[in-house]
């Protein structure tokens, strides 16, 4: 040992003798240290909308909401709108036509919720105004339509298909012969003040409707930002109440057999609690908000937790088994367990917050939060444990309270001990050749695993349309809610050829009062590219300045006459004085042209209807190349481009927090063996299984079709903060033996015994524990707690069957000195 390796070890020393002299104030500090946290739980706060963290500070939203900035009057009241889904066998039937119609006339007699009735707009609408021009509210129009015969409304729906847009509120498979369609879209537009919030009050809005619709006998349901914020916010909350008892009662069930003692398992579960209670405090007084992918903290926290406290517990009972006496027993079990904890909680912090250089805040707060929270487990379970548990021994003795089971959980005559031993044993014949092949298979794993793919979507924080088959047990009150939002949205992108909740949007700069500037702009909607060919006869369907001019001209025939006249190649299109038409546009009360016009008329913006099918990095990459076509400077945005940009952040954050994790992992494990036992390479062979590990995760998500998304993003750094404590815990316990013998046959095979037990029941805990979040109601939380389970189990594999073969050959090639190390560390 170094030097400084020796002044660690001493620094070490003197903090052991404070745990086993004074216990008692070790104790009460921490007690007390709890209550302080504890008051810090009451500031946490939620994060509702799962998806607006991840697009503060991008450039693509930033972009975006510099375009909407642009386009809105900030001293005019703002527009918010709720859509209609309704669905049936023929939802254009006059009895379903009339279900539509009475749900708008009950959401128009309730002066809060705000509805500008002219702007409300959907099929029942259209087809009762097309029977009666004067029936403006929707009162008038139920009776229009239930007024109506058989025939009228037939000829009624035929003559509303026939103009623009009206197949965009039906389903695409409404029959132009039978007049049916299985399902419809009618938006109701809410005239609010600037003042108006538009997360909770439209939220109140909206829960309003969709409470109208569920009274009507027939499948109407409101949808909307407001409805989807509620099931984001509900979502937590009952995504908590499944996952956190479960996991409590898997881990008690295993500590149960892992401690086999009432007592030890109740200071266990202390000491878990304490964590979850200084981290909490932690949130609160740091003001991060609280948010599903913060979900996994606990349960990851819970994990080490566990592996820290089974291995002080282990250990002790080791030496008191012996017949040494609790104070010597506890002082040998931290003096050797203390160095291997210091180890791993950096190591895990390394893995946990590799996260925090990512450019998206909500990984970045997971890797802060996972990592001050692994530094809590660190001191509580390396100091207020081994404490906690001496005083009660004490106590014990004094009383004469006898100990239920006091055994390590593995020995070498045990079964589990033979089968930990075994690869040890099996390797120790042809070491460099099992390593060359592990190391291949990992490397061919990894090179698979390259092709996962990456995605991000509101759906991945949201329930599925199907609750799985466990969800009808849970009982009150940890039963989760009813959640619609999935199925609308499946609703939406199976039965609407348009995506109707996403647009691509083109900003568009230029001399907008140019003669030909209307006609520059509708030419590429002529040859658009696959994802935007969505329109009648495969053209791009695009609502823009033109669009106000129609709607103006269909209501005023002064303009329509203006712009008949200046309309010289008969299309449709004005071709001249656009500045007249432009400024008859802006005095018009009856249309409003500034969500598509600057005041300064150099700037436009067409938002374009996109293909349901379609995927993100599609759409991006065909509304970039369509933009290419405008004649001026023309650019691509909109929510899907984000979103796109998003997933991209997601891959960079996971690769790039696997090169930190596993680098800064590498480069601390070598100093550390090098300054504590002059043996840096030790540091190398700790990384050879975690490497081997991940590389089997990542092609296991490839092969379950398991994308890289908001949190699986980070499994594979945090699978390096969680795996590497299970080859740092055999390499430390390998040291101690090798030290006291030249056999390293014999040493690893008491190390894979001994330690080998921990870990067995370490594994079983945490990989349960873990994998628990497979319940979570939301396909983010359920996929990262699989794949965190499974990292778990690949993690204590390979530090049990790499790790052995990688010593021998450690232990081949490794002088007793190594020259190289200078002379501040000796």
């Amino acid at each position: 040992m170094t030097q400084l390796g020796e002044r660690i070890e001493e620094a070490t020393a003197q903090l052991n003798h404070l745990i086993v002299d004074r216990p008692r104030t070790v104790v009460a500090v921490f007690l007390l240290l709890t209550a302080v946290f504890a008051g810090g739980m009451t500031a946490i706060t939620t994060e509702a909308d799962a998806t607006e963290s991840f697009t503060e500070d991008i450039p693509e939203q930033e972009a975006f909401d510099a375009v909407n900035e642009e386009f809105e009057d900030p001293f005019t009241a703002d527009s918010e709108s709720t859509q209609l889904i309704h669905t049936g066998g023929n939802v254009l039937s006059q009895q379903e036509l009339i279900h539509t119609l009475r749900v708008l006339e009950r959401v128009e007699e309730r002066p809060e919720l705000r509805v500008d009735t002219e702007e409300t707009a959907g099929p029942a609408v259209l087809i009762a105004q097309s029977l009666d021009p004067t029936a403006q509210s929707a009162v008038d129009q139920r009776r229009a339509v239930e007024q109506a015969s058989e025939s009228e409304i037939r000829r009624a729906i035929r003559e509303v298909s026939e103009q623009p847009g009206f197949t965009m509120l039906v389903s695409d498979n409404f029959n132009e012969h039978s007049l049916e369609a299985s399902a419809s879209v009618t938006t109701i537009s809410h005239d609010v003040p600037p003042e108006f919030d538009s997360t909770e009050d439209l939220q109140g809005i909206q829960t309003a409707v969709d409470d109208i619709a569920s009274d009507e006998p027939t499948d109407i349901r409101a949808f909307g930002g407001g409805i989807i914020n509620e099931e984001f916010e509900d979502i937590i909350g009952d995504s908590m109440a499944i996952v956190l008892p479960v996991v409590l009662a898997l881990l008690l069930g295993f500590l149960v057999v892992a401690y086999r003692d009432p007592i030890d398992l109740t200071l266990g579960l202390l000491a878990l609690l304490m964590t979850i209670v200084w981290t909490f405090g932690f949130l609160g007084f740091s003001g991060i908000p609280f948010d599903q992918q913060l979900i996994s903290v606990p349960v990851l926290l819970l994990a080490v937790g566990v592996d820290f406290g089974i291995h002080i517990i282990n250990r002790y009972r080791e030496e008191t088994i012996q017949g040494f006496d609790p104070v010597q027993a506890m002082e040998t079990a931290t003096d050797q367990l203390s160095i291997a904890f210091i180890i791993v909680t950096a190591t895990a912090a390394f893995g946990f917050g590799a996260n925090i250089i990512s450019d998206l805040e909500p990984i970045r707060n997971l890797g802060i939060v996972s990592s001050v929270g692994i530094v809590f487990t660190f001191v509580i379970f390396g100091f207020f444990l081994p404490a906690a548990k001496l005083e009660v021994d004490r106590f014990r003795d004094r009383v004469g309270i006898p100990e239920f089971n006091s055994t390590p959980i593995a020995s070498e005559d045990s079964a589990l001990g033979r089968i930990l031993a075994m690869p040890a044993n099996l390797s120790k014949r042809a070491p460099l050749a099992v390593v060359v092949v592990l190391l291949v298979l990992g490397g061919a794993m990894a090179g698979y695993g390259a092709g996962v793919d990456t995605t991000f979507d509101e759906e991945d924080f949201l329930p599925p349309e199907e609750e799985a088959a466990y969800v009808q047990y849970i009982p009150e009150p940890f039963a989760p809610g009813e959640y619609t939002v999935t199925e609308t949205i499946n609703i939406l992108e199976d039965r609407f050829e348009a995506n109707q909740d996403e647009t691509v949007t083109i900003y568009i700069e230029g001399p907008l009062e140019d003669d030909f500037t209307l006609t520059e702009l509708t030419t590429p909607e002529e040859n658009p590219t696959e994802s935007l060919a969505v329109g009648p006869g495969g053209n791009a369907d695009g609502q823009s300045v033109l669009t106000v001019i129609n709607t103006l001209a269909d209501q005023d025939e002064e303009f329509a006459r203006l712009v008949d006249r200046n309309d010289r190649t008969g299309d449709g299109v004005p071709d001249r004085n656009l500045d007249r038409i432009y400024a008859e546009l802006e005095q018009s009360p009856q249309v409003s042209v500034d969500q598509y016009l600057t005041e300064d008329r150099r700037s436009t913006q067409i938002e374009y209807s996109i293909d349901a099918e379609a995927s993100q990095a599609e759409v991006t990459a065909d509304a970039s190349e369509f933009a290419e076509q405008f004649r001026y400077s023309a650019t691509a945005t909109g929510q899907i481009v984000i979103f796109d940009a998003i997933s991209t952040m997601i891959f960079e954050s996971a690769i790039q927090g696997l090169i930190v994790a596993i680098g800064l992992t590498g480069v601390f494990l070598v100093i550390s063996y090098g300054i504590l036992e002059r043996k840096p390479l030790l540091g190398v062979v700790n990384v050879i299984p975690i490497v081997i590990a991940v590389a089997a995760l990542i092609a296991t998500m490839r092969f379950l079709g398991m994308p890289l998304n908001a949190l699986t993003a980070t499994i594979l750094s945090i699978s390096i903060g969680i795996g590497i404590a299970y080859s740092v815990h055999t390499t430390a316990r390998f040291t101690d033996e090798f030290g006291d013998s030249t056999d390293v046959s014999q040493a690893l095979n008491t190390t894979l015994v001994g330690t080998g037990g921990a870990l067995t029941g370490s594994m079983l805990t945490t990989s349960t524990g873990t994998g628990a979040l497979a319940l979570a109601i939301t396909p983010v939380l359920g996929d990262f707690g699989f794949l965190m389970g499974i990292s778990v189990f690949y993690s204590f594999a390979a530090s049990i069957i790499a790790l052995p073969p990688a010593i021998f050959v450690w232990a081949k090639f490794d002088p007793e000195t190594y020259a190289w190390v200078p002379n501040w560390v000796r």
